[in-house]
């Protein structure tokens, strides 16, 4: 079996980490240098960036600061927000990402996954999905949560599979925050139907948290951020924890 991810995630507001409750509430969460540099000298095994209001705000992502972060770093690196065009992909490449995430931009045309994948590979390219559960099943959400579309969870997915996506990353918006728990039982239903990896995101909490993600989950990879920003979950005691599970881990 293939070793489980651990992922800590900075979500970005005007150069500053920031952490929210089911997408709004945000709070300060740290420097987002220092806090890459102190996950990747924890043994986290990727980082991922996302400048949540890049898209509603309609600008791109902070590329100096994608800079900054990549030269403190020696894990693979995810870059996401305001990506609407193949220049953009190419710039944040070239500040230093190894893959980009996609999510409104994706929705609106679904070319550009197809696009990102012909020219840098799928390996490059990551669909994320923020879904909720509404009176119509899981539905997708544009804008950093902010607007509903038509888009099925498990159908957008698996038709982002067929266009090149390399990965899914997918947040449930009811959990995000929460500390509950992940949303198992879709994670496992995407893990079912999908043959790419699946990341887990929202509803970090504890420990076993992360475990169930991968047990009934089905996760390939687990991301989480307040637990990490906050000192209230440490990446090398979680690993020590999930090899006890029985759950491989990379080496820290």
């Amino acid at each position: 079996m293939l070793a489980k991810r651990i992922i800590p995630c900075l979500d970005i507001k005007d150069g500053q980490t920031v952490k929210g409750t089911n997408f709004v509430n945000l709070r300060q969460a740290g420097d987002p240098v220092e806090l890459s540099r102190a996950y990747s000298a924890q043994g986290a095994d990727e980082l991922v960036f996302l400048d949540i209001t890049a898209s509603f705000e309609g600008r791109k992502t902070f590329t100096e600061l994608v800079e900054r972060i990549a030269a403190n770093i020696n894990i693979p690196f995810t870059v996401g927000g305001g990506i609407h065009e193949l220049s953009d992909v190419e710039r944040l490449l070239g500040a230093g990402a190894d893959k980009i995430s996609i999510n409104s931009a994706a929705i609106r045309s679904p070319q550009l996954i197809d696009d990102i994948a012909r020219h840098f590979g799928s390996q490059v390219c990551v669909l994320a999905v923020d879904a909720k559960q509404t009176s119509a099943g899981w539905r997708c959400f544009l804008n950093g949560g902010r607007v509903e579309t038509e888009r099925e969870l498990f159908a957008w997915a698996h038709e982002a599979q067929e266009r090149g996506a390399g990965e899914v990353l997918f947040t449930s918006m009811d959990h995000d925050g929460v500390r509950t728990g992940y949303a198992n039982e879709a994670l496992a239903t995407l893990a079912d139907s999908l043959s790419i990896p699946v990341i887990a995101s929202g509803g970090a909490g504890a420990k076993e948290h992360f475990r169930d993600a991968f047990l009934r989950g089905k996760a390939d990879a687990a991301l989480a951020a307040g637990v990490f920003h906050f000192g209230e979950i440490n990446i090398p005691d979680l690993k020590l924890y999930l090899c006890a599970q029985g759950i491989p881990v990379r080496a820290i």
